[in-house]
């Protein structure tokens, strides 16, 4: 039992009676996976893989050998113990209550338009969401998935290529599904961004984990060949429709000091356009800031 709690497993007590696990826990199997894959009319990776343990998805891939053009590999992983997010920050991803994959993919050609790649796999993810029962899911530029600006997961992507050569991409999500409340509150705790899960976004009745897993994993493949074929376009109009920061105040903090303007969306590379005072458009890259969404007076518009 100390074991599991140090993996961070809720396990309660009951004396004269034993342990229990705070909440029932949905395990996912590569059978089950492919089932509830097939149902949905998608096809898996033959390199498919679910762990109980990694250190993370996406390093786990990004470490190894490049698979050719057409021919990912999508691995998940139960318990993660150094998950990443965005900008190097910790993910945590307790145990049962949400769901950690990545996806290792080449291009045979970089696309023109990779920077905006994040933004596409975004799209994917909230298009299942919404289908599953989350009607008001939603993005923040560049990688966040939120429900109510509240956030439910994030999107971390790796990148190794060659100039002029193919280029191989591991895209990773998190994806909060039944937090319990102890683990909402370590979630929370350090971050000033409140959490949710898939659970709230969907009034209580969230789809089964593993038609989750298999329905986001296989509508991401799905993207990652499509933008393979026409980049960022097939996927900016429902980016504009989901974007939560659309025409809102932001503040955008940078190496070089805070930003404040309005957010115009996204351009076709994936910059965020933000609207400065005078009307002139300021491009913000993902790798370059944080964004917080503001309250128009403290952002000094009306």
């Amino acid at each position: 039992m100390a074991e599991l709690r140090e993996r961070g497993i809720a396990v309660a007590s009951h004396e004269r009676r034993g342990y229990q696990l705070e909440q029932s826990v949905e395990l996912l199997d590569l059978q089950s996976l492919r089932r509830s894959a097939a149902a949905a009319g998608i096809e898996l990776p033959a390199a498919t893989a679910v762990f109980f343990e990694l250190g993370s998805t996406n390093e786990f891939l990004h470490a190894a050998v490049a698979p050719p053009p057409m021919a990912p590999r999508l691995v998940f992983a139960e318990l993660q113990t150094a998950g990443r997010g965005r900008r190097g920050r910790e993910w945590l991803a307790p145990f049962g209550s949400g769901l950690t994959f990545s996806i290792g993919w080449t291009f045979a050609e970089m696309p023109a338009d990779l920077s905006a790649l994040s933004l596409a796999l975004g799209v994917c993810t909230v298009r299942v969401l919404r289908a599953l029962g989350a009607a008001d899911v939603q993005l923040k530029w560049p990688n966040d998935i939120v429900h109510r600006h509240a956030k439910l997961g994030g999107l971390l992507l790796q990148m190794r290529s060659e100039a002029g050569g193919p280029a191989y991409v591991v895209a990773g999500l998190g994806l909060n599904l039944a937090l319990p409340e102890s683990a909402r509150a370590v979630i929370q705790s350090p971050c000033a961004t409140p959490v949710t899960d898939l659970a709230s976004a969907c009034g209580g009745n969230p789809p089964p984990r593993v038609d989750t897993a298999a329905r986001v994993s296989g509508r991401m493949l799905a993207g990652l060949a499509e933008f393979s074929r026409s980049g960022f376009a097939s996927f900016a109009g429902d980016w504009t429709a989901f974007d939560s920061l659309r025409d809102a105040p932001v503040t955008v903090l940078r190496h070089d000091g805070p930003l404040a303007g309005i957010a115009r969306g996204a351009d076709a590379e994936g910059a965020l356009r933000v609207e400065v005072l005078g009307g002139a458009i300021e491009r913000v890259h993902a790798g370059d800031v944080s964004l917080r969404r503001l309250l128009p007076a403290q952002a000094g518009f009306e």
